[in-house]
């Protein structure tokens, strides 16, 4: 019975055991699944910072669960290997128990048959006694006394043997329960121990990745935050070197004279010679390259070609009717498209600060990769009515049919985000272009764009972003028009209220030359044809000379006596024109209170 009673308790604690092991795997499990969550984007972010907390994660999750297998295994072969031994005690007792058992019946049964011949030999007087000489005559009752005498010590005896036997029985038995017991207790313990152990692993494991997801989200935050810092750091770098840029001369001057000017300075030169060499070297790209070339004296080259081919259209092609349509790709949106490009080439990387002809080959393929110049005829037979006098006073109306020929030319343009899908962009590319095109830098492009800084000059440069647009319905139609009109000074008040110009009250909102030109009259902020204007300033024209003014535009510059303008509706098209100072074309200048 004891030794089945063992096999149980041995057959139970393998049992618990194994479901501690499965306990166990499954906590390995959840320690693996969550170290796949880390490492597929649930905790982490595409930074250094998030691959830095999820490695962290890994790292203990797998040293939580190195260490819970080590215990378990510590403390389950322990709980084995002392059940092992109690049983070895007790099945050593009971073999004891039986080997006593077994001397002790042979002692008892030699005992008995000792006994048994020696009752045998007195009944039958077989044992052979001399008489002592003084012997009295009662002899034979002597004999019979020690024969009871005799069997009475064999009785004491094997009753005596029995109890011996028994005690020591029941000693070894009580042992033997007492071994497995303590067998089983121990093997519980060792059960409850390792189940306890697995416990701790288990909570331990919890919070370990409950610390691993405030790491990963915490690196997140981090990694967000040093992005934005990065971004306004970049920022406000770009927005001091133009004041760098326009400051060369007093630096040099510093940098002669010595000091600790010079050293600052050099710091500066190695700050901008980083950023040179990246996308924003774009900013830098205004200044003379040393060849005689700017990005401005290129996008004016650009902007001729374009619309050269306008004309070859118009001029070339045989029409009665013209109608243009459509917009030009924004310039900042261009160079922003040509500076990451030019940039980041895997095969030809180059910095885009200076202008030669190989870069501005490489503009003029992008820019026309943005910009699709199309156009088609169509004919039209159309009644026309026409009015005539009878000669005697008499209007008469004659209907007449009349085929026509409509050319029709339509200019389509691709956004940087589109170009950006052509070219195949990846993340960081279109990062860079967004951080570009950002609102903050239009004060930069102005500069890099047309040499304009300062308040005054953001209507130009509002303006000269739409040059290229024919058509002029943006204008027109946000004006409120259903259909095309002359739409030069659409174009003006369209310009003004991008600036918050008609809202603040400096440029009023108007359709016609005249009203225009007759607000600024009435509050005193107007000069004649042979005033020299400056950025900004609205000046109108009278192409007929009858002191009527016909047409309108802004001021983008004055340059060794000559006015150059931005107009809409010129030759149904935004374009950059120019006209010596005190033309007579020149009907005079509003003088807008910026």
């Amino acid at each position: 019975m004891a030794d089945i009673k063992t096999r149980d308790a041995v057959k139970g604690t393998i049992k618990t055991i194994d479901k501690a092991a499965v306990a166990t795997e499954r906590m390995k499990s959840a320690y693996a699944k969550t170290k796949d969550k880390a490492e597929q984007g649930y905790y982490a972010d595409e930074s250094s910072a998030t691959e830095y907390a999820s490695d962290k994660m890994s790292y203990a999750a797998d040293r939580i669960k190195d260490e819970g297998i080590h215990q378990f295994n510590k403390q389950g072969q322990k709980g084995v290997q002392t059940t092992k031994e109690n049983i070895g005690k007790a099945k050593d007792k009971i073999a004891d128990f039986k080997t006593k058992r077994a001397m002790k019946a042979a002692e008892q049964k030699k005992a008995q048959a000792a006994a048994e011949r020696n009752g045998s030999q007195i009944r039958h007087g077989t044992v052979s006694r001399s008489p002592a000489p003084d012997a009295p005559a009662n002899g034979k009752s002597q004999l019979i006394k020690t024969r009871q005498q005799g069997q009475k010590t064999v009785k004491t005896t094997a009753r005596n043997t029995g109890k011996a036997v028994k005690s020591t029985a029941k000693g070894t038995v009580k042992s033997a329960e007492k071994s497995v017991k303590t067998a089983q207790s121990t093997s519980k313990a060792a059960i409850k121990t390792t189940e306890h152990t697995a416990k701790a692993a288990q909570k331990t494991a919890q919070a370990s990745v409950r610390a691993a997801q405030k790491a990963a989200q915490a690196a997140k935050a981090t990694a967000k935050a040093t992005a934005h810092a990065v971004k306004v750091a970049v920022k406000a770098t770009i927005a001091a070197l133009k004041a760098i840029i326009a400051g060369t001369k007093a630096l040099i001057a510093a940098i002669a004279a010595g000091g600790w000017v010079a050293v600052v300075v050099i710091i500066v030169i190695c700050l901008i010679g980083l950023l040179v060499g990246s996308v924003f070297g774009i900013f830098f790209s205004g200044e003379d390259s040393g060849n005689g070339m700017t990005m401005q004296t290129v996008v004016r080259e650009i902007n001729t070609e374009y619309d050269t081919k306008l004309d070859e259209i118009k001029n070339g092609t045989a029409h009665d009717v013209l109608e243009m349509s459509g917009s030009r790709a924004v310039w900042k949106e261009v160079l922003a498209v040509y500076s990451v490009k030019t940039t980041t080439d895997p095969d030809n990387p180059q910095e885009v600060a200076t202008m030669d002809d190989s870069k501005k080959e490489l503009l003029k393929n992008i820019f026309w990769e943005m910009n699709e110049i199309s156009s088609r005829t169509e004919s039209k037979t159309e009644t026309q009515i026409t009015e005539s006098d009878d000669g005697h006073g008499n209007i008469v109306q004659t209907e007449t049919t009349v085929t026509q020929t409509y050319l029709y030319i339509t200019v389509a343009h691709k956004t940087a985000e589109e170009m950006a899908d052509k070219y195949n962009f990846n993340a960081e590319q279109r990062e860079q272009l967004s951080e570009l095109l950002a609102e903050e830098n239009n004060s930069l492009w102005s500069q890099v764009l047309y040499g304009i800084s300062g308040g005054d000059g953001e209507i130009v440069s509002v303006a000269l972003s739409q040059v290229g647009n024919i058509g002029g319905q943006p204008y027109w139609s946000w004006y409120g028009f259903d259909g095309r009109v002359e739409w030069c000074a659409c174009f003006v008040s369209w310009c003004a209220n991008e600036c918050g110009y008609i809202d603040s009250g400096v440029i009023p909102k108007f359709a016609g030359c005249v009203n225009g030109s007759q607000w600024f009259k009435d509050r005193g902020q107007w000069q004649d044809g042979g005033f020299t204007p400056e950025a900004g300033q609205i000046i109108f024209f009278d192409w007929e000379g009858d002191g009527e003014t016909d047409h309108v535009g802004i001021v983008e510059r004055v340059e060794n006596g000559t006015v150059y303008t931005v107009e809409g509706n010129s030759g149904d098209a935004c374009r950059q024109n120019s006209y010596s100072i005190g033309s007579s074309v020149i009907y005079g200048y509003g003088i807008p209170a910026y």
